[in-house]
């Protein structure tokens, strides 16, 4: 479990971060009530709600503020990611407005003194210019009374938010019994019944593989593959930055607008049509790693339904620092059955692998059942190991939750575990120590992840209590934008 925290630790703080950054300070959008009383488009929040108007103008803005491609605006799934974070924050409103939370006056002026454009507005003297001041919001199409009443508003949701997230255990003494069982030790040995091992043990039947091939003939497809052509814009090296942005915004709007073919793109900037054969889902072979079409990118857009049904353009996608492509789908080759000739050998191989498996999972039945009736006979286990949830060795998933969960009162304890494929191995756990040392470091960094995770599922309750409370509503489903390339 703290493996799995460790390793996703930056991405569950994103995940809260989309909750706690409002959207709508100064210069996002600009007032809560701003958009309360537009027709219902989206999606509803206690009655009020969010129109495909809101979407596509805060995926415009934020576009311009990462310095993204405009086309990325445009993008159905960078538009459904607005709509997740406009509806969130719609919601933490709606908790906010239920519960009457109320910000000092101080707390806003230090929120104010926070913000970079706001202190860059105080002379050296100390004096704040107020002329400049209210330029800057008008210039954001806000007035005082909106400014303030939108920065408090982001205050009482970074106090509800901050509030919920301080989630504390119940019991202080959790987190250590937590950490000592992830410390406890148990000695191992193993007793492996692998299906290689009975491999010469089997030989099926003519009959047997013909009808193997019969019943899995999904196994033995040729994958699908397809057939394109594609266009590549370049930086000059001796061209201005300025020259090439200008002419990545060409190619990205020709490509986009004239989805039908290429040639409107390739002539206006005079670049090549190429052409690449056969390539599948995992790419095309023998190009080197910084072609073009070898970015996953290209090769999921090709791959898409738009591409491959309707033979669009797939959007202009950056593959490396000053290089674009553009490419189309000509011709879509569907998966095909292989002749049983050629892939008998393979179908022997998958057959033979299988019977090879159940006689090793039966045999490793038959020395189970064994060592019930004679718990002490240890022959042929290999030399024992120490392992703990915090030091597994080689134990993965089942194994070693199985062994770690085997009754200590009752040694030696054995635990069988399959692996679909391989075999059988059999788990002889017969010692459970303590460790003597614990790690405080460790233990700290343990009660410090439990408490992260009691404070996200905290958060999680309280996001869905809130949105069955607000009676969220889904009005109509999120669509492309009605500009762009006709159909």
């Amino acid at each position: 479990m703290f493996d799995i925290v460790r390793k996703h630790q930056k991405l569950l703080q994103l995940v809260l971060m989309l909750f706690i950054v409002p959207s709508f300070a100064m210069f996002g959008i600009s007032s809560y009530s701003s958009f309360m009383d537009k027709e219902t488009d989206l999606v509803k929040v206690d009655g009020r709600p969010i129109t495909a108007q809101e979407v596509d103008n805060a995926a415009k803005r934020q576009a311009e503020r990462v310095g993204g491609n405009p086309q990325i605006a445009q993008s159905l799934q960078f538009r459904q990611a607005i709509l997740n974070e406009l509806l969130q924050q719609r919601i933490l409103g709606f908790a906010v407005n239920q519960l009457r939370l109320q910000v000092g006056k101080e707390a806003l002026i230090k929120s104010l003194q926070n913000i970079p454009q706001i202190r860059a507005l105080y002379r050296p003297d100390g004096s704040f210019d107020d002329a400049r001041f209210k330029q800057l919001l008008a210039s954001n199409g806000l007035n005082e009374e909106q400014f303030y009443a939108s920065q408090a508003f982001d205050i009482k949701i970074g106090q509800l938010v901050n509030s919920v997230a301080r989630t504390e255990l119940p019991n202080p003494k959790l987190s250590e019994i937590i950490s000592t069982l992830y410390e406890t030790e148990r000695q191992v040995q193993t007793l492996s019944f692998e299906a290689k091992n009975y491999l010469s043990k089997v030989n099926p039947t003519p009959e047997e593989l013909q009808a193997f091939y019969t019943a899995n003939t999904k196994l033995f497809e040729s994958p699908e593959y397809i057939d394109i052509e594609y266009i590549v814009l370049r930086a000059d090296p001796k061209e201005d930055a300025k020259v090439f942005s200008e002419k990545a915004d060409q190619f990205a709007n020709l490509t986009y607008d004239q989805a039908d073919s290429l040639k409107p793109a390739a002539d206006k900037l005079k670049l090549g049509i190429q052409t690449q054969k056969g390539i599948t889902r995992s790419g095309a072979a023998g190009l080197s790693k910084d072609h073009p079409l070898a970015n996953p990118k290209v090769v999921q857009a090709l791959f898409g339904d738009d591409a491959v049904k309707n033979k669009r353009n797939i959007e202009a996608i950056q593959v490396s620092p000053g290089v674009l492509v553009s490419a189309r789908v000509v011709v879509f080759h569907p998966a095909q059955t292989l002749p049983y000739k050629e892939v008998a050998a393979e179908v022997k191989r998958q057959v033979s692998q299988r019977a090879a498996e159940k006689l090793a999972v039966a045999s490793a039945a038959e020395r189970y059942a064994q060592l019930q009736k004679d718990p002490k006979n240890a022959t042929g286990f290999a030399n024992p190991i120490w392992v703990s949830r915090n030091k597994p060795a080689n134990l993965v998933g089942a194994a070693l939750d199985d062994v770690m969960s085997a009754n200590p009162d009752q040694l030696p304890a054995y635990v069988s575990v399959n692996t679909p494929g391989v075999g059988t191995t059999l788990y002889r756990v017969d010692q459970v120590r303590q460790p003597a040392g614990a790690d405080a470091k460790v233990h700290k960094a343990q009660a410090q992840q439990i408490q992260a995770l009691a404070a996200q599922a905290e958060f999680a309750g309280f996001m869905a209590y809130w949105r069955d409370t607000a009676k969220v509503k889904t009005i109509n489903p999120l669509r492309p934008p009605s500009t762009g390339a006709g159909s």
